[in-house]
């Protein structure tokens, strides 16, 4: 059984806002078989901004019952119920913490329809209810009212079910308690979300002594502590009495994040370890001859800057070999043939000569300058737009000048055309090596990602 979840609330963070509306139907895989829809007295003011865009006001809440009045019956209604949401984390936190609030545990597994509209039906511009109702033919009548989303995360629930086989649910995987430090409270796990973001271990003096970064937090925090192959591992494991989390919705973002907050806080497990990202990048200078040439080594700080980064040496080099067929550049000049003869490549006529001095170096460097501006901004200042952490806003990411000044959030109520009011809703971050290629293996990586020059 799927209980189909909907509400609205006086604003977006859980622990300081309350809900107004709630809608639920309970869906027994083929059809709705119950429901429950009611306005909530959240007890405090509703924002005007709020009451634009829902359409609730003071006024029409003022009778309606309060939480507490009406929890019973959703812990009865929802009880072996699987909670779906579009934007499911939003949701269920919400109601969770009204529950917590009256000092009730409130927990249901969790399928959420953006996270699986991704998976199922790739490719759309837009994964926010609205959009991905206008683009699926689902009809919404009253956008942003409880009922009317509800309904329509019904539809869009019975398509992905459908594609899915009959079969759509949550995967879970089981958290193995044992060597679990005696403070480390085991709920924590469950209100981790299924989303992309940034965790920290934290330990009984409050140190943070791990930080990472996930496409899937909750999941990823139960494969460190199920994780018993190294012994810092099952180290880590014993010390840990609290998690923190922050969604961000972006990878991108993630990473970024991530970076930053290492840097910070220097936890212990991530500086007793080494860093798996950008270890390897292929480096350029000019020989004496006047030869542009390429090498693949090892990132270190007193390093100059890679053109481009990879996590390992043989990925970096595979990367290299295949920009040197490409641009028809000599295998000796980018250190992948050593006799001291013509490279191989020469030998076979897919090199003009630049090894043994029958291409001049100026005829050569075009090429060779190709290649590293592949790895170039094509702009000096732009902004990339990715996911939000909810289905209504999107993130952006801003490099000026060739360098990363920060990131933030916007709204998607209204397309992002004009960039000069997203600087308001950046927070300024430090520029570093680590961060551009960051950024640089991002696109790379992600090729069809919004990019808005200026």
């Amino acid at each position: 059984m799927y209980a189909i979840i909907d509400i609205e609330t006086t604003g977006g963070s859980c622990k300081h806002e309350k809900i107004t509306e709630i809608a639920i139907y309970i869906h027994d895989g083929r059809k709705v078989v119950n429901e429950f829809v009611t306005l909530i007295n959240p007890e405090r003011n509703i924002p005007y901004f709020i009451t634009n865009l829902t359409g609730i006001t003071n006024e029409m809440v003022a009778n309606a019952p309060r939480f507490f009045e009406v929890a019973k019956h959703i812990v009865q209604i929802t009880e072996k119920c699987i909670f779906v949401a579009h934007n499911a984390n939003f949701d269920y936190l919400f109601v969770r913490e009204e529950f917590s609030r009256l000092g009730y545990d409130f927990q249901r597994d969790t399928i959420c329809t953006v996270k699986t509209s991704r998976k199922l039906i790739p490719g759309k511009n837009s994964y926010s209810l609205g959009n991905l109702c206008d683009s699926l033919g689902i009809v919404m009548n009253d956008r942003h009212r409880a009922a009317s989303d509800a309904l329509a995360t019904v539809k869009l629930f019975e398509m992905l079910n459908t594609i899915n086989g009959g079969n759509l649910k949550e995967s879970s995987t089981a958290l193995e308690k044992k060597n679990l430090n005696s403070n480390f409270d085991t709920s924590i796990i469950n209100k981790l979300p299924h989303d992309t973001g940034v965790y920290q271990f934290i330990n009984e003096k409050c140190d943070i002594i791990y930080i990472g970064k996930s496409n899937d937090i909750r999941d990823r925090v139960i494969s460190h502590f199920n994780n018993t192959s190294t012994k810092k591992a099952l180290e880590m494991k014993t010390q840990v009495t609290d998690i923190g989390f922050e969604v961000t919705g972006s990878e991108l973002i993630a990473l970024l994040k991530e970076s930053y907050e290492i840097k910070k806080h220097t936890p212990l497990y991530n500086r007793a370890q080494r860093r798996t990202m950008h270890h390897f990048g292929i480096y350029t200078y000019f020989d004496g001859n006047g030869y542009m040439r390429f090498q693949v080594g090892a990132n270190t700080t007193n390093s100059d800057l890679p053109i481009v980064s990879f996590n390992n040496f043989d990925e970096a080099k595979n990367y290299l070999t295949l920009l040197v067929e490409k641009y028809k550049l000599c295998q000796k000049l980018c250190g992948l043939y050593t006799s001291s003869d013509g490279c191989f490549h020469y030998q076979i006529n897919e090199c003009n000569g630049a090894c043994l001095g029958k291409e001049n170096s100026d005829s050569y460097n075009i090429r060779a300058q190709q290649v590293v501006d592949l790895f170039k901004y094509n702009t000096e200042n732009f902004w990339i737009i990715d996911r939000g952490r909810n289905a209504d806003e999107a993130s952006i990411v801003r490099v000026k000048n060739g360098k990363y000044l920060g990131y933030g959030y916007v709204s998607t109520s209204e397309p992002i055309t004009n960039t000069d009011y997203l600087g308001d809703f950046i927070k300024t971050y430090p520029d570093n090596r680590e961060v551009q290629q960051i950024i640089k293996s991002y696109l790379r990586n992600h090729p069809n990602i919004r990019i808005v020059r200026d």
